[in-house]
């Protein structure tokens, strides 16, 4: 599947914490209903078999939608459960090797927290970036340093590859995502924290749409 700036509009990075009691296949349908576009299936804690048998419960529920669903860092999972790509940090294997060893039509996306690794990326071993964090955020207490709006929009000038913006953005923050220079906004709490998958992803659609002027 070929990943387009349509696609990153609006990104659902999944949590095993806040989605803690909810069946996740469920709770990711009803947040694309309310229009997520891309969903990346992250739980660092679980084994490859555990991330195998959620990312096979997602595709089936996500069949036909269009959404691409990647698993967060773990290779061997995502071959097993044939989703549609991976998404790699700078400190997991390189974009190259998971590039020959899913081959040509998967997706690929990298994690990017200064304009030297954006640069790096090359294009026929990466499909998009994802660029943060902006924000300080309790779901991934180990990230660099927030780098603001201003760092984004450095991010996302040095890029030529389609970008979605990831660390404690919320509704509020589409505009300045858009004028950042960003095809999307990746969230974790945004979605996965608010009672109302469906609801609380309509808003933010919403929100991106209106900062796009809704284009294509």
């Amino acid at each position: 599947m070929a990943v387009t700036p349509r696609n990153l509009r609006l990104y659902l990075v999944t949590d095993p914490v806040l989605c803690a009691g909810d069946d996740l296949a469920k709770f990711v349908l009803a947040a694309v209903r309310g229009g997520v576009s891309f969903v990346q299936l992250r739980d660092k804690d679980a084994s490859t078999q555990d991330r195998v048998a959620a990312a096979r419960a997602l595709k089936h529920v996500l069949a036909g939608s269009g959404v691409p669903l990647v698993i967060n860092d773990d290779l061997e999972a995502a071959i097993a459960a044939d989703v549609d790509g991976i998404h790699l940090g700078q400190d997991d294997i390189s974009s190259a090797e998971a590039r020959a060893r899913l081959g040509p039509d998967k997706i690929i996306g990298l994690s990017c927290e200064t304009v030297d690794q954006v640069r790096a990326a090359t294009a026929d071993a990466v499909d998009y970036l994802g660029l943060g964090t902006v924000f300080t955020t309790a779901t991934k207490p180990d990230h660099a340093p927030s780098i603001g709006m201003a760092g984004l929009a450095g991010l996302a000038a040095a890029s030529t590859l389609p970008s979605v913006a990831i660390g404690g953005l919320k509704r509020d923050h589409a505009c300045a995502v858009v004028a950042a220079g960003c095809d999307g906004m990746a969230v974790v709490s945004a979605i996965c924290g608010q009672p109302d998958p469906e609801q609380a992803a309509r808003a933010l659609r919403s929100a991106l749409d209106t900062a796009f002027g809704d284009r294509p």
